[in-house]
């Protein structure tokens, strides 16, 4: 392995669709075209393609690796795959169709530079595609790849193609997504996959793997302002770390140097960045995405859950918020509910105030006389009340400090992820 290798780029994307678009056959033709498949999982693959009826290999296997996915013929957990080409490395997450599974696709999704939504050219659009284009705009994915998928179903129809994306390009203006590109594609076939096809002439643009070498990679998710969770404190030891004191974590925006003025909050104590430290080494920087230990010239009452950021761009502070939910439990939420709060090291207690408005799917409108409740795979715009101050950033400022989740006091099951907007 050169270091050419290891200093590529990584490029992390998601897949979204209906259910029996073709998702996780497309991941399958990505890694068996891109040569990124070993023999022994071809092996195994065939096999179980065989064993399930099929006369060909099913490359939906690749990815579809639960037991009952296979048996289903369905995903059902989000599934992480790699790969790489002479160009770039890249993550996939495969993310479930089924309406039961959004919760599945949020995950799938909330760390991806690009999102690559199926649409059955047979089928056109339909009500996931929407709730999906709708999580993605939420999300804030740059990148946008809608890849009409079963082409040669419609004999490769530049009529089916052309009409699909006209209608596509409603929801782009209501959902505000931003570099969006359609693709004519058959996962099944490869065609327009990893190599151009002859049977799309009409069609002139690169295949989609061409076009996913070229996306610019966004490294700064976690914006500009410097942004540092404290994880855990590093106190004293007698035998290991002597007089050392350090605070862990993980950088969730912009960049730290030595001799950056920091504030710790939420006690708006000030002090310096004396060191910082990865894997036993001393560094002079660090930045979002980094697992770091940070020391400060002064000893300082710092805890698991406070944050250390730069003091020249402070955080929001408030106990109370404005965000978008998308609701994951069987079990409905309305006003008055109280929730365990997450935020990136922090929890505290919190309370919705308000349902200002329901997401009509269909509409894609928000829809402010509603029933009050907010059911499972709803998406709602709600207002909460925190028992003490949040640090916070805005959803569109970064990704990291502008979003939590919400966790049932009771039975601890995650029953919602939030953008904080006000």
């Amino acid at each position: 392995m050169n270091k050419g290798y290891l200093d590529m780029e990584l490029l992390r994307f998601t897949t979204a669709g209906s259910v029996d678009d073709g998702k996780s056959t497309l991941i399958g033709r990505l890694l068996y075209d891109s040569k990124s498949v070993f023999e022994d999982q071809l092996e195994a693959v065939t096999r179980a393609s065989s064993r399930l009826g099929s006369a060909e290999v099913n490359l939906a296997l690749l990815t579809d690796g639960l037991r009952a996915e296979r048996e289903q013929g369905i995903t059902i957990d989000v599934a992480y795959r790699y790969f790489a080409t002479p160009k770039r490395k890249f993550i996939i997450a495969d993310t479930p169709g089924h309406i039961e599974y959004t919760r599945n696709m949020v995950t799938g999704a909330s760390t991806a530079d690009a999102a690559i939504l199926l649409i059955d050219a047979r089928q056109g659009i339909l009500e996931q595609t929407l709730r999906h284009s709708y999580i993605t705009s939420l999300l804030g994915i740059p990148y946008v790849i809608v890849a009409i998928n079963k082409m040669d179903l419609v004999d490769f129809s530049r009529e089916v193609f052309d009409s699909i994306c006209n209608e596509y390009k409603s929801i782009i203006e209501k959902t505000g997504l931003r570099n969006v590109r359609f693709f004519p594609i058959s996962a099944k076939e490869g065609d327009n996959v990893v190599n151009s096809s002859g049977r799309t002439p009409w069609y002139t643009g690169p295949s989609l793997l061409e076009y996913l070498e070229q996306i610019p990679v966004h490294t700064e998710k976690g914006g500009t302002a410097g942004r540092f969770p404290v994880q855990y404190v590093i106190r004293p030891h007698k035998e290991t770390f002597h007089d050392f004191r350090g605070y862990a974590g993980q950088v969730a925006g912009g960049v730290f140097r030595t001799g950056d003025p920091v504030t710790i909050l939420p006690s708006g104590t000030t002090s310096t960045i004396q060191g910082i430290y990865e894997g036993g080494q001393e560094f002079s920087e660090a930045s979002t995405g980094d697992s770091v230990i940070l020391t400060l010239t002064d000893n300082v009452d710092i805890s698991r859950g406070d944050m250390l950021v730069q003091s020249h761009a402070l955080p929001h502070t408030g106990n109370t918020i404005c965000l978008t939910l998308c609701w994951f439990n069987p079990k409905g939420m309305s006003a008055g509910g109280k929730y365990i709060v997450r935020h990136t090291t922090c929890e505290l207690r919190g309370v919705i105030r308000e349902i200002r408005h329901k997401v009509n799917i269909s509409t894609l409108e928000k829809v402010t006389e509603h029933d009050g409740v907010v059911r499972m795979n709803d998406i709602a715009g709600v207002t909460l009340h925190m028992s003490q101050p949040l640090k916070y950033d805005l959803y569109r400022t970064n990704r990291i400090t502008g979003s939590l989740i919400l966790v049932d006091e009771f039975t601890n099951e995650t029953v919602a992820a939030g953008m904080i907007e006000a």
